[in-house]
């Protein structure tokens, strides 16, 4: 979205407004960050980012810095207005104390200062400053360089001015505070995701984080904003055609999506509501899905593209990669962390000026307008497909939840929370790992073969297939439309293959298919992958267990050359009682929890290694084969 104009309003110390203080959030710091992990402690980061992006959507900054330093503390600097300094009569202090000491303490509420905002809760940098260590605020404004230190949201070194510049702007440096947060060591590759989200957002800014220790440095400008953002998703696919874009202002929101079709059959689609992302959708997404519903069905009986049949929102979203983006004032979202957008007029604001839209776009563009109304036909005849498969297989007592495969050796514990359901492949592997379980709570599945390739399958194709219907039935959660979490049967889904690339391409083409059908069970933290050992060494009546080569480097460092080594090539070639301690045996095992930092890279590298393009994916194993540690020829 282009910035707004800069007004001459004022933005001084009369803009802030002061409605409460500090004191519970050490208390509860899950209410205002979403909880202690490491979600939380990259929150912090995101609020004080949050204030720079509002002087960015304002038209008083273009370009934000973010470092993290070697001890873990990070600094956000950027240079618009710098926070107010003047003293605040009331309080006998200066603004920006207030606003770092003072829960809702800022100028986003007068609407005013900000017309829009991401942070108009007005608790963000404060929370950041009650659990931080220690948290030094430098602002150049009006021609001075004043500083303020904080310790644990108290005053440390009190508010002074240091000298003289030219420039304006604000440098926040804080060190989340140990006795708060499980750890505080913050992870690159999550902040530049969310960094380039906010450069795609917000056309012609540029924001650099870089990482003193590591080296590591990225810088993201894109001046073709959500544009940009739907053709870098669409690297790795093969679009159907340009990308659509359409942009204005209704009833004072500001709209706009960009949305581009593709080949494949997944949906891409993301939601923004001032530049924060609401992953859970909300009402501008609901209008959204309806406006594109009846543009494309509107066009097609027009053009007698249709017959009898209505295309549902399903079936319009077929291969749609898209970016909707608004901006308005005093959103309302579900909770501090914003994942959901509550105002409930949105909807039909949105609904209605992108229909018209896209109604104006399809009748300008009837190439492209039948291109994507004809691949919506095509998905909705596969949907019928699906649907007779679906009620075809729960008449043959699948996925259902009253019949469970006959190859899963289930457990004896009901208790979900506690049972464990382990997917190997072939019945070799699947009669060691049923033999050295732990009966109680460890269930195995043994699946025949390479599960489908979910990227490359229609819905109808996928609801055929029977690998798939078997493991979802022993899941018990259903897939795609029919998930429901709380059906699940098993709490940790473990993935346990071969340590060879056959095993790791039927590893990929599992996760594939949980990060496209079961998507909730990656979010939840559900799915986990086994580590078997690669190496078994003996020596005597001795032997110890090699997960890697550098494992192995160390066993016969200590043991010398004259060992005997013997290489895995599958699960099957341990015995039961050797599979359940190197790999299965809670005491012992290393477990892989599969998470997801950055849904968009994510979505972009299972595109790349199971789409139908080759060089996309031949580029990527290019740029990483240097890190292959095991490489099985």
């Amino acid at each position: 979205m282009t910035p707004q104009t800069p007004q001459k309003s004022s933005y001084d110390a009369s803009s802030i407004q002061v409605l409460a203080g500090l004191e519970a959030v050490r208390k509860r710091p899950a209410m205002y960050i979403g909880g202690t992990g490491l979600p939380g402690l990259h929150h912090l980061v995101y609020e004080v980012v949050d204030n720079s992006v509002d002087e960015a959507m304002a038209g008083f900054c273009t370009e934000i810095k973010i470092t993290i330093h070697p001890d873990n503390s990070v600094s956000v600097s950027d240079n618009g207005r710098g926070i107010p300094t003047e003293e605040m009569p009331e309080f006998k202090k200066s603004a920006v104390e207030i606003v770092l000491t003072k829960l809702h303490a800022g100028g986003k509420f007068d609407k005013k200062s900000y017309k829009v905002s991401g942070g108009l809760h007005g608790v963000g940098i404060s929370v950041v400053n009650a659990l931080s260590e220690w948290m030094r605020v430098k602002v150049e404004r009006n021609g001075k360089v004043h500083e303020i230190g904080f310790k644990r949201g108290d005053v440390a070194e009190p508010f002074s001015i240091i000298g003289d510049t030219k420039n304006s702007g604000t440098t926040v440096t804080f060190m989340p505070d140990k006795l708060i947060f499980l750890s505080i060591e913050f992870h690159f590759d999550t902040l530049s995701a969310r960094l380039r989200e906010l450069a795609f957002l917000n056309k012609g800014l540029t924001i650099t984080i870089k990482e003193e220790t590591s080296g590591k440095e990225n810088t993201f400008k894109y001046d073709g904003g959500i544009v940009s953002f739907v053709e870098y998703m669409n690297q790795s696919k093969k679009p159907l055609h340009p990308v659509v874009f359409v942009s204005g202002e209704k009833n004072d929101i500001q709209v706009e999506l960009a949305l581009q079709y593709n080949e494949g059959y997944l949906e891409s689609v993301y939601s923004f509501v001032n530049s924060i992302n609401t992953v859970e959708g909300g009402t501008h997404m609901i209008g959204f899905r309806s406006s594109l519903t009846r543009a494309l069905n509107s066009y097609g009986e027009n053009n007698k593209l249709l017959k009898d049949e209505k295309m549902s929102s399903d079936d319009v979203r077929e291969g749609l990669t898209a970016v909707l983006s608004i901006k308005m004032a005093e959103p309302q979202f579900e909770g501090q962390t914003k994942t959901k957008l509550g105002n409930s007029f949105v909807k039909g604001i949105v609904d209605s000026f992108v229909f018209e839209k896209l109604k104006n776009f399809l009748e300008e563009h009837p190439k492209e307008a039948r291109i994507i109304v004809e691949k919506s036909i095509l998905a909705s005849k596969a949907r019928e497909a699906a649907a007779k498969a679906r009620d075809l297989t729960r008449r043959k007592g699948a996925l259902n939840g009253n019949s469970l495969p006959g190859k899963l050796a289930d457990c004896s514990n009901n208790d979900p929370a506690l049972c464990e359901l382990y997917i190997v492949e072939g019945d070799s592997a699947g009669g060691s790992a049923k033999g050295g379980r732990n009966r109680e709570f460890q269930a195995i599945l043994p699946l025949r073969g390479k599960i489908l390739n979910v990227e490359k399958a229609r819905i109808d194709k996928i609801f055929r297939s029977e690998q798939i219907t078997i493991m979802a039935t022993a899941i018990g959660s259903g897939l795609g439309q029919d998930f429901d979490i709380k059906k699940l049967r098993y709490h940790k889904v473990v993935i346990m293959t071969d340590a060879d690339v056959d095993g790791a391409h039927i590893r990929t083409l599992l996760l594939t298919f949980f990060f496209r059908y079961m998507r909730p069970l990656v979010d939840n933290g559900n799915i986990y992958i086994a580590q078997p050992p690669l190496y078994r060494v003996q020596k005597g009546k001795a032997e110890k267990y090699a997960y890697n080569d550098d494992g192995l480097k160390e066993i016969q460092k200590e043991w010398g050359k004259d060992v005997g080594i013997q290489r895995y090539k599958g699960l099957g070639e341990m015995n039961p009682k050797q599979l359940w301690e190197t790999t299965m045996n809670p005491d012992n095992r290393t477990f892989l929890q599969v998470t997801v930092e950055d849904a968009v890279e994510a979505d972009k590298t299972f595109s790349i290694l199971m789409g139908e393009d080759v060089a996309p994916r031949r580029e990527f194993i290019e740029r990483n084969a240097v890190y292959v540690k095991n490489l099985d020829v």
